[in-house]
């Protein structure tokens, strides 16, 4: 009987750590196929994503790359490869050209929040501010967050709207949310 008993706990403790892993894996989702892990900076993370391979390449263009490392917090809206390869033909190609780093550099900051920003903090906001809100970049930019149907979009200065595909990838320096257009500076 007491060999039962504890083949049991030891079964139910395997069970409750399986669990536990499961439920810590589903507070942060997948991105790209691979997983995002809150222990792990933007950069690392990132770079494991298959969506956003042209976007950790901007980032090392425009040397940014031990920014994002670095202690932050900082809240980016990461577009994916589908979100730059809408971009006109040639453009990304142009951008990433050392005679345009200053312009990339642009871009990719206004893309990027002082702060950890989750999306609730951002929901509140945009319900207090009468249902837009202003959300200041680094790079100077001003996007306008808004939420329709449970859903955040963010319109930049350009007049582009992206949407909120993931949201709330957590980073050891700050949060991540999928978007699924580039947000551009107004010309």
């Amino acid at each position: 009987m007491k060999k039962f008993s504890t083949l049991r706990t030891v079964a139910l403790g395997l069970a409750l750590s399986v669990a536990v892993g499961a439920a810590a894996q589903a507070k942060n989702p997948m991105v790209g196929g691979a997983a995002m892990y809150p222990t792990k900076n933007i950069v690392e993370n990132a770079s494991h994503s298959k969506d956003h391979k042209t976007l950790v390449a901007a980032v090392k263009a425009a040397g940014l790359v031990s920014t994002l490392e670095g202690k932050g917090p900082f809240t980016v809206f990461a577009p994916t490869d589908e979100a730059f390869a809408a971009l006109p033909k040639g453009t990304v190609d142009t951008l990433l050209k050392p005679e345009n780093k200053d312009k990339l550099t642009k871009i990719l900051t206004c893309h990027v929040v002082a702060g950890d920003v989750m999306s609730k903090a951002l929901d509140k906001m945009i319900k207090d501010g009468g249902g837009e809100y202003d959300v200041k970049t680094v790079g100077g930019c001003v996007v306008k967050a808004k939420e329709n149907k449970g859903k955040i979009t963010l319109t930049d200065e350009s007049g582009g709207t992206a949407h909120v595909t993931i949201a709330d990838v957590k980073q050891s320096n700050g949060v991540i949310h999928v978007v699924d257009k580039v947000l551009l500076p107004k010309s």
